[in-house]
């Protein structure tokens, strides 16, 4: 279940918006420009590698790379079995969850796993916990920052207009540091469900 949750940027202990409703998601961040949408989920083997998983998602990727014109697209992975995990999630998490921006729009699919998207755009916090069958797209120079939680395991295709391919322009804005943590709003996703 996705769970958008708002806020003002000066006050994250009361949201504004929360909702799981996937029309209702859609019409508020389309209000920012950001673009989300839902794909059939595909079966996959814990173990399969990435290049066959993004096979299995060939003709929506297509559709997509046609649509808004990209010209890379790839697959990333982050699994406990990794061999490096325990080094790669923590600078990962790191890393993403700085405010920042990109020239490009950043679209991802979340094929498997989860992770939420930060907008910090007009005064507001847009918080956006993805899941498997969402793929959204946070417009180029759009402030956020992304928490994939403490214990990531997620696989997600990505899709950029040039070959730099995800490449951050830091704010140095320490913002994330006051809003609902991935696990937090994950916990909340699951109150939600449980109603």
């Amino acid at each position: 279940m996705t769970l958008l949750t708002v806020w003002k940027d000066t006050d994250p202990s009361v949201p504004v918006l929360e909702s799981t409703d996937e029309n209702e998601i859609r019409e508020a961040l389309a209000t920012l420009g950001a673009r989300f949408s839902r794909w059939e989920v595909k079966d996959f083997a814990d173990d399969a590698p990435l290049d066959e998983v993004l096979a299995l998602y060939s003709s929506e990727v297509e559709g997509v790379k046609q649509s808004e014109g990209y010209t890379l697209v790839d697959i990333v992975g982050l699994s406990p079995s990794q061999e490096n995990y325990d080094e790669v999630k923590v600078v990962s998490r790191e890393k993403f969850l700085s405010e920042h921006k990109h020239d490009d729009d950043e679209d991802r699919y979340f094929a498997k796993g989860a992770g939420v998207f930060y907008l910090h755009v007009d005064g507001k916090v847009h918080a956006l916990y993805c899941e498997p069958g969402d793929l959204v797209s946070v417009p180029a120079n759009t402030t956020h920052w992304f928490d994939m939680g403490t214990s990531p395991e997620f696989t997600s295709i990505r899709f950029f207009h040039d070959d730099d391919g995800w490449v951050g322009h830091f704010t140095g804005n320490p913002i994330a540091d006051t809003f609902p943590t991935f696990d937090q709003l994950q916990a909340r996703r699951a109150e939600l469900a449980a109603a």
